[in-house]
């Protein structure tokens, strides 16, 4: 979508332009030109471009004193979002009963397609909701299993989903089989065997993680799904941490059911996600929150939660609007480029693990890293209170160290300071 067209659409919902505060400014019209300027470049050479990529951070609000590493837990939103919500809220705040349900809720449909479109399933199969663990374990809690039936997943799947699954052997007595992985993990084939081997007879279903939370590995789910599905395995997959990270779509993945969070790395509003359930499959879910036809076979079936915050979701929009300027290749190989960046300088640094796997298609943008002298919690602190960079401190089973999530908004003169300092770190 182009910026004509990307107004066209703000102006056209209320006769006021939801997004001009920020396009209007000069920032917004370098932001604009500088886009432009760089349309016919491939992905690996404008990922090293820091002219264009400074672009892109001026469309950001985000903090000059304190360098954010940590955008795998929440990333920031680009202004144009901000900006969409606020409008949103306050056009509710004007005639709540009528705005809400009959203006805002009215988008809802236009919104399903797009997020269907960007995620490569039909808009039949996506249910709009908060976050990956609501639509997860939407899945966990809604799935008709049995005591012996068996369940394959890992020790570091997220720990919400571990918990989930916990209650329900705890509940129904369904049982767990557990899939132990390596930190790192270089080879896509002895991930596959192991969760393929895991399966029996009684195995109902496989839960992936795409990219683990803790590290930053990719999992290679299409290929795991794809086998586990002619095996009459169903799949479900974890896609917090995937979703616009790396560039894939829903339905190469081979899995029945998929949920993500979008307010991580397609920076749309905190508290957005979806879940995706294959058509075939939704009659036989049960909803998290009962609905007039609960063994139906509409996916709005899972969006029944009550009132809630719809300018919010409607945000979601300006956060496809913003991405698809920017491209999702693009952004993909700058993900890539800023976590080989550090990777690559501290990788034979003495006194230092780094515990993702380099190989292709075995990592995207996370990465951890350890400091093998220094609790993770005490090296979290040393590089919040006295370096001024925001990391997410991992101590989880063999996952220790630090781990290092940086954005599209991320100077490479801020991984370059981080580098450094790392290196005094480890050197005393």
């Amino acid at each position: 979508m182009d910026r004509r067209n990307f107004l066209a659409k703000a102006a056209g919902f209320t006769g006021t332009a939801v997004l001009s505060s920020f396009w209007g400014t000069a920032q917004g019209v370098q932001f604009s030109a500088e886009l432009a300027s760089k349309e016919n470049r491939n992905p690996t050479q404008l990922a090293t471009d820091e002219t264009y990529w400074e672009a892109i951070r001026k469309a950001f609000t985000v903090s000059e004193e304190i360098v954010n590493l940590n955008n795998g837990g929440a990333s920031p939103q680009p202004k144009v979002v901000q900006d969409a919500v606020i409008n949103y809220y306050r056009l509710a705040n004007e005639l709540p009963s009528y705005n809400l349900w009959r203006k805002i809720d009215g988008l809802r449909e236009p919104l399903r397609t797009r997020l269907a479109a960007l995620a490569g399933c039909k808009p039949t199969e996506l249910a709009i909701n908060r976050n990956a663990t609501e639509g997860l374990e939407t899945v966990i809690f809604g799935l008709p299993l049995k005591a012996g039936d068996e369940v394959v997943l890992c020790r570091y799947d997220y720990p919400s989903m571990i918990h989930a699954w916990d209650q329900r052997a705890h509940r129904d007595g369904i049982k767990l089989k557990w899939v132990e992985l390596d930190v790192p993990m270089h080879s896509g084939k002895s991930i596959i065997d192991r969760y393929i081997s895991a399966i029996t007879p009684q195995t109902k279903l496989i839960h992936l993680t795409h990219i683990m939370n803790w590290t930053g590995q990719v999992i290679p789910v299409g290929k795991i799904g794809k086998l586990a599905r002619k095996m009459g395995v169903e799949v479900m997959v974890d896609g917090a941490h995937s979703f616009s990270h790396i560039d894939f779509s829903v339905a190469k993945l081979h899995c029945d059911y998929f949920a993500t969070s979008l307010h991580k790395w397609l920076c749309a509003p905190f508290g957005t996600g979806f879940l995706y359930v294959r058509e075939s499959k939704i009659s036989k879910l049960y909803p998290m929150y009962a609905s007039l036809d609960p063994v139906g076979g509409e996916i709005q079936k899972f969006e029944h939660l009550g009132t809630r915050s719809l300018g919010t979701e409607m945000g979601i929009a300006e956060a496809i609007d913003f991405q698809e300027m920017i491209g999702m290749e693009r952004k993909a190989a700058r993900l890539n480029y800023l976590r080989m960046v550090w990777m690559d300088a501290l990788k034979d640094t003495p006194g230092i693990r780094i515990l993702t796997s380099n190989k292709p298609n075995m990592s995207a943008g996370m990465g951890l890293l350890d400091i093998e002298k220094l609790d993770p919690a005490e090296l979290h602190n040393t590089l919040f209170n006295k370096h001024q960079f925001l990391v997410s401190p991992v101590n989880y089973h063999q996952a220790r160290g630090i781990r290092v999530s940086p954005h599209i908004y991320t100077r490479i003169n801020e991984m370059q300071r981080f580098i450094e300092t790392i290196q005094k770190i480890a050197a005393r």
